[in-house]
């Protein structure tokens, strides 16, 4: 085998003409922002919602912020929410920011997406709210999940920042929830320079986008021309012009583009030798791709020297400094000690997708 000169890259967003053309007639229109929502982002707004099926659909300014909001929709101040501990910290410090407790439970080993058993076992007199993450793009197990939100009377908010385009029960993501929150930056899936939404589901969607749409701008409501009011505090949340009209380009070429994740998915799955990786789904778009290794920083380096990125994602919320406490979260633990997520984006070429096998098989 030839050794690759070029740097494989963990992450590349896929983009063109179009993305430029957006960009261009962005900056010349003088019009980039707009905390109300109009121009671009309500174009993407109402784009990305007939995509993924739901009822409304708030754009943001990025995945922390579409969490953030949507957990402020009830009061959950020192209530508890169930969340896996294997995720972006942001899953965790939305609880906190909305003065919840995060209460972490242990994940399935094939998924490592949130165990309804688990989650079962957790609740309390204090849980209000069920947060599961669709891990690397692999839809959780909704179903269950959603019984018990309904057994205990408990409000399922969804992180879905890995999984735009993903499916469950031949349904995009986002239909499920009564808040879905999704995340739009250069290495996820669907592509933005920084940029989020909050998908709406349910019979309280209309009130909930009205309070969404005030939060995401300070608090502005009831603006006419250059009057306005503010009835509770918000934040400057909302959406560029810029990110939208990419999100836009990208959009129209997001399945296309998981269809090559799957693609690459399938061959990692048939032909890494490693009995721990990730599972393969046609239900999943991908965003990550996961194996476990137990050399793993000798195996990560060893990556590099063959011009070969290779990321941790993630180390457990609950092993770090601000979160510290001690969790029977075995699995998790275990897992958070030889993951390692290697590239799957669109760009690779099948000689890169050949070479990475082989060195992943070789080296692990």
């Amino acid at each position: 085998m030839a050794k690759n000169q070029n740097k494989i890259k963990l992450f590349d967003p896929v983009f063109g003409r179009n993305e430029e053309y957006a960009i261009k007639k962005t900056l010349k229109s003088g019009f980039w922002a707009s905390g109300a929502g109009s121009g671009n982002v309500f174009k993407f707004e109402t784009k990305f919602k007939k995509y993924i099926g739901s009822k409304r659909c708030v754009a943001v300014n990025s995945g922390t912020a579409a969490l953030h909001l949507a957990l402020s929709l009830i009061d959950i101040k020192n209530k508890e929410i169930i969340l896996p501990s294997l995720s972006f910290v942001s899953t965790a410090h939305a609880v906190i920011y909305n003065g919840g407790i995060p209460k972490f439970v242990d994940i399935d080993p094939k998924t490592l997406c949130l165990d309804p058993d688990n989650i079962r076992h957790a609740i309390t007199k204090k849980t209000r709210v069920i947060l599961p993450v669709h891990f690397a793009g692999m839809p959780c197990n909704l179903k269950d999940i959603k019984k018990i939100c309904d057994e205990f009377d408990l409000m399922l908010i969804e992180d879905a920042a890995h999984a735009a385009g993903s499916l469950y029960q031949d349904k995009k993501i986002g239909t499920h929830g009564q808040a879905v929150c999704f995340s739009f930056h250069p290495v996820k899936n669907l592509a933005m320079p920084t940029g989020g939404a909050i998908s709406l589901n349910g019979v309280h969607s209309k009130n909930y986008e009205k309070k969404l749409r005030a939060l995401r701008w300070c608090g502005i409501t009831n603006r006419r021309n250059a009057k306005y009011d503010v009835k509770e505090v918000g934040w400057n949340y909302y959406m560029n012009e810029f990110s939208a009209a990419i999100g836009l380009e990208q959009l129209k070429k997001l399945d296309q583009m998981n269809i090559i994740r799957k693609k690459i998915a399938k061959r990692y799955s048939k032909e890494i030798i490693l009995e721990q990786k990730m599972p393969y789904s046609e239900d999943c778009s991908y965003h990550l791709y996961w194996i476990q290794v137990k050399n793993r920083t000798t195996f990560m380096k060893k990556m590099k020297e063959k011009n070969v990125e290779t990321g941790i994602h993630y180390r457990p919320i609950h092993t770090m400094s601000f979160y510290k406490e001690k969790l029977n979260l075995t699995i998790t633990e275990n897992v958070g000690k030889q993951i390692v997520s290697i590239p799957i984006h669109p760009n690779l070429s099948e000689n890169e997708v050949d070479e990475i096998i082989q060195l992943v098989n070789k080296f692990s």
